[in-house]
């Protein structure tokens, strides 16, 4: 299982965690995510937080043309034409089927994250993560497990 941290939008950070957004659209930038790897959000804008996770389910690779016809076909997805627009102009793209996903407890708020780790930045788009760094050890792994238990 690998470890991701997306950058993503506060709109579609909220579909993502309500349920509502059952697919999060990427350009492929090299990075191949696989099902059950785990994707951490970092939601930009305002917010500067990291809120959450979840685990990648089916994942679709192609062009962006290829991409949408297949999440039309499954129907439901919560994908909507302004997130085609999205990928529409890159050479590769993919979607991720949301699975579990878990908003923390407590957001993880980017100033916090730098006072610990002063060279911590959010990626453009999205970054893979070794399991073993202190970020997600220390910080990422506690929040999951901290609002897991809250949940059970």
């Amino acid at each position: 299982m690998q470890v991701y941290l997306f950058s993503i939008k506060p709109v579609y950070a909220y579909r993502v965690f309500t349920g509502s957004k059952k697919f999060e659209l990427r350009r492929f930038l090299g990075l191949s995510v696989e099902r059950g790897d785990r994707v951490i959000l970092y939601v930009t804008g305002r917010v500067k937080a990291v809120m959450g996770e979840f685990t990648a389910g089916r994942v679709i690779r192609g062009r962006p043309e290829y991409v949408w016809k297949r999440l039309k076909a499954i129907g439901d997805t919560g994908v909507s034409g302004e997130d085609y627009r999205y990928i529409a102009g890159s050479r590769d793209a993919m979607a991720i089927e949301v699975v579990d996903p878990l908003m923390y407890r407590q957001p993880i708020r980017l100033q916090a994250l730098r006072r610990v780790f002063p060279d911590f930045n959010p990626p453009m788009s999205m970054r893979l993560l070794d399991p073993l760094d202190p970020v997600v050890r220390m910080v990422f792994d506690k929040a999951r497990e901290f609002s897991s238990s809250m949940d059970a």
